[in-house]
């Protein structure tokens, strides 16, 4: 299978090591990785902040993207939630029955990277080994937007050597929301602190996620704090093996 990678925003400018991980897992299942370098944005942020003009034209941008890929893999809950939400309102206010279809055809061909391993090629074993104590918080888009439901949990039960702690609280969102951290900061900062409680009261070593968005504010407060944790995209422990170890 060809597989269309959308970087996303995120991992593009601040996590690359996450687009190479999911590269990584892809190809060692055997397939093949393409890139369309006239990928930009899926326009969340301008959906969600009011702005549709733009939206709409980074909705374009995308659907005119991909339009003809076999599946588009995005290791992004928070992207795909929008693409499957907004994506058909969008279109529907242009008053364009093809710029509609277009969307409608390309929706069940975007998928999140967990669900596109474990729900779309049925994997939930992708040869991963990853000797540590590890805790998973589901992003409030992947719970809620996505149900991605026990696809994350599935494959890294399977990650040979990785201890999986359960988190507690687990489904309480980490306080970022996008704007929400910038316009209520007090609030984030409070629902931020009772998520990292909950992350040391694990133990673990390492938290992961299905959103980098997610796991920039969480791990902000973990090395303000010191507490030496780390955070890490699911894609980057799913990646590693004894042979090519995730530092």
């Amino acid at each position: 299978m060809i597989v269309s990678l959308f970087i996303t925003c995120y991992t593009d400018l601040m996590f690359p090591q996450t687009g190479r991980a999911v590269v990584k897992v892809l190809e060692r299942l055997g397939h093949n990785v393409e890139f369309r370098n006239s990928q930009t944005c899926c326009g969340q942020m301008h959906s969600n902040t009011g702005y549709a003009s733009e939206a709409t034209s980074l909705m374009r941008r995308f659907a005119g993207t991909f339009t003809d890929a076999e599946a588009v893999c995005v290791p992004s809950s928070s992207c795909v939630a929008t693409i499957r939400t907004q994506y058909p309102k969008l279109a529907a206010e242009t008053g364009n029955i093809a710029l509609m279809a277009q969307v409608e055809s390309l929706i069940p061909r975007v998928f999140e990277f967990s669900e596109f391993l474990t729900r779309h090629l049925g994997v939930d074993d992708v040869g991963a080994y990853y000797p540590h104590h590890v805790t998973y918080h589901p992003s409030c888009h992947g719970l809620r937007a996505l149900q991605l439901g026990d696809a994350p949990y599935r494959l890294l039960k399977n990650v040979r050597g990785l201890d999986l702690i359960d988190l507690p609280q687990k489904e309480d969102c980490c306080g970022f929301g996008g704007t929400f951290a910038v316009k209520n900061a007090d609030t984030s900062a409070a629902m931020l602190s009772d998520k990292v409680r909950s992350i040391l009261d694990t133990g673990a070593e390492l938290c992961v996620a299905t959103d980098n968005s997610c796991l920039m504010h969480i791990f902000g407060a973990l090395h303000r704090e010191r507490t030496g944790v780390k955070t890490a995209h699911i894609a980057e422990v799913l990646a590693a093996t004894e042979a090519e170890p995730f530092a």
